[in-house]
Formats: C-alpha cells, structure tokens, sequence
C-alpha cells in the first residue's frame, strides 16, 4: 500500500574537487529530475529513499544521507487508486530530501530514459520541479562547507 510520504534523492559524485549531479529524464514526462517516490506500508523515509535509489539507479547504499530541507506536494498528484486508504484529510505528503556519493554505474529503471551528469548550474536549468533545485542548493552548500 502507497504510504502518504514522498521522497527525493540527489546522487552525486565529486571530481577534481567539482561536484556533479546526476540528474535523470522521465520516460511519462518530457522533464528531468533526481530520484524520486513515495513510501511503501510502514516504510520510514530514510527506507523508502534507500529503496527507490535501488529501484531508480540500481544503486544499493547504506552512505545515503538526509538534508535539512524538505518540502511538501499536494496528495492529488498521486494516483486516488493510491490515495484510497489515506485519511480523508491528508491534502499534503511531506518530501524528504536525501543525498548520497557514488562512483558506481548507473543503471536505469523503466521510469527514466536516460541520465547526465551535471554542474550544479547546469542541473539548475534542467530540472522541471523547483524542490529538486532546493534540495540541491542545500548539498552544494553542504559540499562547499567540507
């Protein structure tokens, strides 16, 4: 059963001293993204962000991090089939923000087309939703700080 929570998760990967992202296009939507889903039963975040990170990159990983930001989405763009058991007042789902370094390959799910490694000010320009770009702002800072 679909959990009322959502998640995003920003794979990136530090060279000559620059990070880089690794943003991913929808194969339903013609816009880029990072790793992005909801909970499943009674998973907690940091669960539901570890699983779409397999599901979504075939990426498994216990390094995978959770930012201070976070945000929330209206509940009406998850599918009612998937709203059904929800309480009838649940109008918006919290997402949490999680992060994680990999050097690891890429391997897509069915849910995205292709991937890119980018700048962070080339991601900027390419990701559709404006949490993402959020989320991102937080890790560069974070990055920026070590």
């Amino acid at each position: 059963m679909r959990a009322p929570l959502q998640v995003l998760v920003i794979p990136y990967k530090i060279e000559n001293g620059i990070p880089f992202y690794c943003v991913m296009h929808r194969a339903d939507a013609d816009w880029w993204q990072f790793i992005a889903g909801g909970g499943e039963d009674s998973e907690t975040p940091i669960e539901t962000a570890k699983r779409e990170t397999f599901e979504e990159s075939g990426i498994e990983t216990d390094c995978i991090f959770r930012l201070t930001a976070m945000s929330y989405v209206p509940a009406n763009c998850i599918s009612e089939r998937h709203r059904k058991n929800w309480p009838v007042n649940t109008y918006v789902l919290p997402e949490y923000f999680f992060a994680f370094e990999t050097s690891d390959e890429i391997k897509l799910s069915h849910e995205h087309t292709e991937y890119k490694w980018v700048t962070f000010y080339e991601a900027e320009s390419l990701l559709h939703w404006q949490t993402n770009v959020v989320a991102m702002y937080e890790l560069k800072c974070r990055l920026e700080m070590r």
